[in-house]
């Protein structure tokens, strides 16, 4: 069994749709965590060391950040098929996605959101716009961010967009919208949601 330490409308869905899509038993803990402004206070039944969400437990293992928790699952269950495993040629694209939600997308979002400037060399990733034109070239180039086929890149990351997009943090063009729309149609997805 899987316990999610979960707070609703937060970077946890993610992982409650991955969850269902894999068709595993899990459970929910809600947890409190501290709000945008810097109010309230970790949850001392909250296992992720800074108090965020998404963690994971799962056989005396902990794990936590959206990343982790998708290669762990995903290792768990090649067999769902939502993950190239070890050795495929998409595998290293797949991490790579994995990483760019909370390493690319999410900061350059943020520093768009505080207006803070983009400095080259000094960050870690790129400014908004750059983001922006490579997410819609390469869905413009391919049906989901590995190809033709559905994975758990297009939860971690395909997930944000959508998140980014319905709160207007990065721009709707018809190439994400279409793409976050196919996103929405998936059962899981609308379990995970509801």
């Amino acid at each position: 069994m899987f316990t999610l330490f979960h707070k609703a409308k937060s970077r946890s869905c993610s992982i409650v749709w991955l969850l269902e899509e894999l068709g595993v038993p899990y459970e929910t803990k809600a947890v409190t965590i501290r709000g945008m402004d810097g109010s309230g206070a970790i949850d001392p039944a909250n296992p992720h060391p800074h108090g965020k969400v998404p963690a994971l437990e799962h056989d005396g293992q902990r794990v936590f950040e959206i990343a982790a928790i998708t290669a762990y699952l995903t290792d768990l269950y090649p067999e769902k098929a939502l993950a190239p495993v070890p050795g495929d040629p998409l595998r290293g694209e797949y991490l790579s996605w994995l990483a760019y939600r909370p390493g690319v997308l999410e900061p350059a979002m943020m520093m768009r959101r505080l207006g803070v400037k983009h400095i080259y060399g000094a960050m870690g990733w790129a400014p908004a716009e750059e983001v922006e034109v490579f997410l819609n070239k390469t869905l413009s180039e391919r049906a989901y961010l590995l190809g033709e086929n559905f994975s758990a890149a297009d939860i971690a990351t395909g997930g944000a967009i959508d998140f980014l997009m319905k709160f207007k943090l990065i721009g709707e063009t018809p190439m994400l919208k279409a793409y976050t729309e196919s996103l929405a149609a998936r059962p899981a997805y609308q379990k995970a949601m509801a």
